[in-house]
């Protein structure tokens, strides 16, 4: 005989079961089972029973309970389940056979000595969670079992639910826990965790909007009911999503407090220095690029293993937000078969815009690079890197496999020194972004519009960085029409196009960051040649700048090889819509240059208002009416 306490209170023998009526004795059996083996005082029992105005004959009326308990037992058989009255009150004998809140804990706690094996882990927690059968204490009338102990139990389920949920999800079975998580969020609206996992579940199955979705749902109800925003850890994964980050075991890169088991863990940092060498992961949604993937691809592949000396190298350069390093991640994560040693990821760049030092990154890189197996081909991708010297010494690290450099630069001394193949970015063409649109907003909401679409994908220039905000904008506002958002852009397309919650989501603050990098000279002439339209030569450009034309030349190909212009002699340079679009709503205009200080003013020195770095003021370019 079996009780049965994680539901309506009830005995069951094999396979017939008793559900006990609301009464008394059920009270105090329940009372019993809830602390079996334990001695439970009279007074609590007479609590439990009749609440806090007891009857004046209540300890001779608990007896009397005890004693129909007992012919219950009788009635039903039950033998191993004793009663026994001791000094203080009574105490009720179980076993994880006999009672299934016993076997309910004992199974969790076997589960916990099984996080060596998740899968085993998972099992475990199933068949603990099985043992739950419906309400609790559905048939048990007492307002004291209801208030003490009812929340206790469900807080234990919930535990449970909150760690299998979390192995699924590690596992990467995310459309498993999906079933669960509905049901728990829907039943516990206050329960943030359960809510991260819910998201992280809808995100990692390609429910970017629902995930989206969620978390308003929940961030409302939030507000409403107790007035508090989101924690922090729900707030970073609505980020990661709006930015399209890959999530691989939770969304701060740990699940239930252990680490993400990564497949291809670097050799950790020293304690002062940030970690620059990470795991290279997906990137999610990617779309387009056909021609720059078979190429990319067709460079990586020929002849890597057998290559003598350094690595092969691919210089991936484009302008500011063309998606370099997104190509990067997605022609890299496609070819993990070719390169055992694994796929790396190397930061060049902090988010400040300041290079890290060479020497520190080669370092992180070496120790990385220790515990490869010999021979094996490893995959290194740099990524945004200032110039060419700062890539030198980390190819020297490198004996073989292959090395892509995304950079706004050309890079031509260095292809010049070590060799490689260049690949060059721009923007995307129509129907790629027709693409993007639909990947990400989903078929029926783009094809609803298809004009509205196009006037979209035209206003951010086809430019990636920018079609990513739009789109993230637009998930976040389901039911804002693409019309709506098309006019809503207008002339001011580019000083709009930012994610408020997230400065690297902001085409203001990458192009500013961007043209910050430049000598003075170089930042000060961008604006104006923008101004002159989308094309011009060295002839047109030197009036607006006020140089002859070999100095213009020699500065339009500086800039063209900053990312800031396209193409070049024999033909016109160009300027790329968003670029030139955001020049503009700078309010720069072509007139006669300012004349620089030969050393700038200290008075001057501080944070930059448009790049928002600490580096000497370099004057505005005036606008017509002003005098310099």
């Amino acid at each position: 005989m079996r009780f049965q306490l994680l539901g309506p209170l009830s005995l069951h023998d094999g396979p017939e079961s008793v559900v006990l009526q609301p009464a008394k004795p059920t009270v105090l059996l329940t009372a019993l089972l809830l602390h079996a083996n334990s001695v439970v005082s009279a007074d609590y029992l007479q609590r439990a029973i009749w609440g806090e105005e007891q009857p004046a004959t209540a300890k001779a009326a608990l007896q009397t309970c005890v004693l129909r308990l007992r012919r219950l037992f009788t009635k039903h058989g039950v033998t191993e389940t004793p009663i026994e009255a001791v000094p203080g009150g009574y105490r009720i004998t179980a076993g994880p056979h006999t009672l299934d809140l016993i076997g309910f804990r004992e199974r969790v706690r076997r589960a916990a000595a099984l996080t060596h094996d998740p899968q085993a882990e998972l099992a475990a927690l199933r068949d603990a969670l099985a043992l739950w059968q419906g309400p609790l204490l559905a048939n048990v009338r007492s307002d004291l079992l209801h208030r003490d102990e009812v929340p206790r139990l469900a807080e234990e389920r919930l535990r449970a639910v909150e760690r299998l949920c979390g192995l699924h999800l590690r596992l990467g079975r995310c459309g498993e826990a999906l079933g669960d998580l509905w049901e728990v969020t829907r039943a516990h609206p206050g329960h943030e965790r359960f809510h991260e996992q819910l998201v992280e579940a809808l995100y990692r199955t390609g429910r970017q909007a629902e995930a989206l979705a969620e978390y308003r749902r929940v961030k409302e109800y939030l507000l409403q009911e107790l007035g508090v925003d989101p924690g922090a850890a729900l707030q970073r994964l609505e980020l990661a999503i709006l930015r399209g980050d890959t999530l691989d075991a939770g969304p701060a890169g740990e699940e239930d407090g252990r680490p993400a088991a990564l497949p291809e863990a670097p050799a950790a940092p020293g304690p002062e220095e940030p970690g620059l060498v990470t795991p290279l992961t997906p990137v999610p949604d990617f779309t387009g690029r056909a021609a720059e993937v078979a190429a990319l691809t067709s460079h990586l592949t020929a002849d890597t293993a057998h290559r003598p000396g350094g690595p092969l190298t691919v210089v991936l350069s484009g302008a500011p937000g063309i998606g370099k390093s997104a190509l990067a991640r997605h022609v890299a994560t496609q070819l993990a078969d070719r390169f055992p040693g694994g796929r790396l990821l190397i930061r060049l760049t902090g988010p400040d815009g300041r290079p890290y030092d060479p020497q520190t990154v080669a370092g992180q890189l070496t120790r990385a690079l220790a515990d490869r197996p010999p021979g094996s081909p490893t995959l290194l991708v740099l990524d945004d890197a200032a110039g060419a010297d700062q890539v030198r010494p980390l190819l020297a690290a490198c004996t073989g496999g292959a090395v892509v450099v995304t950079s706004r630069r050309g890079l031509a001394g260095l292809v010049a020194t070590h060799g490689g193949r260049v690949v060059r970015l721009g923007p995307f063409r129509p129907a790629e972004s027709h693409a993007l649109l639909r990947s990400v907003l989903g078929a029926e909401r783009v094809d609803a519009e298809p004009d509205e679409a196009r006037r979209i994908a035209e206003g951010c220039g086809h430019h990636p960085l920018a079609l990513r905000i739009m789109t993230a904008r637009l998930l976040t506002r389901p039911g804002l029409g693409l019309a709506d958002s098309a006019r809503w852009l207008g002339p001011d397309q580019a000083g709009r196009l930012a994610l408020t919650d997230a400065p690297g989501l902001s085409v203001p603050e990458v192009l500013g960051e961007a043209l910050a990098r430049l000598d003075p000279p170089l930042a000060d002439a961008f604006p104006r040649l923008a101004a002159l339209g989308p094309a011009c030569g060295a002839e047109e450009a030197a009036p607006a700048l006020g140089l002859g034309e070999a100095e213009t030349e020699q500065l339009l190909d500086r800039l063209a090889d900053a990312g800031f212009l396209e193409e070049g002699p024999p033909g016109p340079y160009r300027t790329l819509p968003l670029l030139r679009a955001w020049a503009r709503g700078r309010g720069r205009a072509p007139t006669a240059p300012a004349s620089h200080p030969q050393s700038p003013d200290p008075a001057h020195t501080g944070r930059c208002p448009h790049c928002r770095t600490a580096r000497a003021h370099r004057p505005e370019l005036p606008r017509p009416a002003e005098k310099v």
